[in-house]
C-alpha cells in the first residue's frame, strides 16, 4: 500500500513539524514509504506532513538517485534563481518561485550521522521546497497574492480540457 499525499487545503500541511530525536527502523521504514509515495506521484521531492506525518523528514531525487534527510537546516543561503515549481500537495499547479540559487544544508542522514553539504540549482531550489512543508509553508505562500492569482488564471485558462 502507497501512503496517501494529503492535498491542499488540508490543515497539516500548514503545522510546523517536530525534531526527531532518534533515527530509528520506523524513521527509515517511513523514508522508504515516502520514496516510494513521491515515485507513483510522479514528483521530485516529498516532505513527511504531505504524508499526515508531523516530523522533520524529507525525501527528494533530481534524476540522480534518493536522497533521504532528516532534520534539514539552511544554515546558508547565496544568489536568487526563479524557477518553475509544483507539489504533489497542490496537483497540476505550476508556479514561478524566488529561491536561493545556492544553499548550504545540515541534517541527519539514515545512519544518523550529522551531514553538512552544498546545493545549487534545482537540488537547491528542490530542498528549499521540501523544507518550506516541514514549518508549514506553500509555494502559494511565496507568490504575492495578485500574482498568484494572476498565474493560476492563465494557467487555467491554457490547460486544455480532459477527455
Amino acid at each position: 500500500m502507497v501512503l496517501e499525499i494529503k492535498k491542499y487545503p488540508d490543515p497539516i500541511l500548514r503545522k510546523r513539524c517536530q525534531e526527531i530525536k532518534e533515527v530509528n527502523e520506523e524513521i527509515k521504514k517511513l523514508a522508504e514509504e515516502m520514496l516510494k509515495a513521491m515515485y507513483v506521484g510522479k514528483g521530485a521531492g516529498l516532505a513527511a506532513p504531505q504524508v499526515g506525518i508531523l516530523k522533520r523528514l524529507i525525501v527528494i531525487d533530481i534524476g540522480k538517485g534518493p536522497e533521504v534527510y532528516i532534520n534539514p537546516k539552511i544554515i546558508k543561503k547565496q544568489g536568487k534563481i526563479v524557477s518553475e515549481e509544483g507539489c504533489l500537495s497542490l496537483p497540476e499547479i505550476f508556479l514561478k518561485i524566488k529561491r536561493a540559487a545556492k544553499i548550504k544544508i545540515e541534517a541527519l542522514d539514515k545512519k544518523s550521522q550529522k551531514i553538512t553539504f552544498k546545493a545549487e540549482g534545482l537540488r537547491a531550489s528542490g530542498l528549499q521546497h521540501e523544507i518550506d512543508h516541514l514549518n508549514g509553508i506553500l509555494i502559494l505562500d511565496r507568490k504575492n497574492p495578485f500574482i498568484r492569482i494572476r498565474d493560476l488564471l492563465s494557467g487555467f485558462f491554457q490547460r486544455k480540457p480532459q477527455p
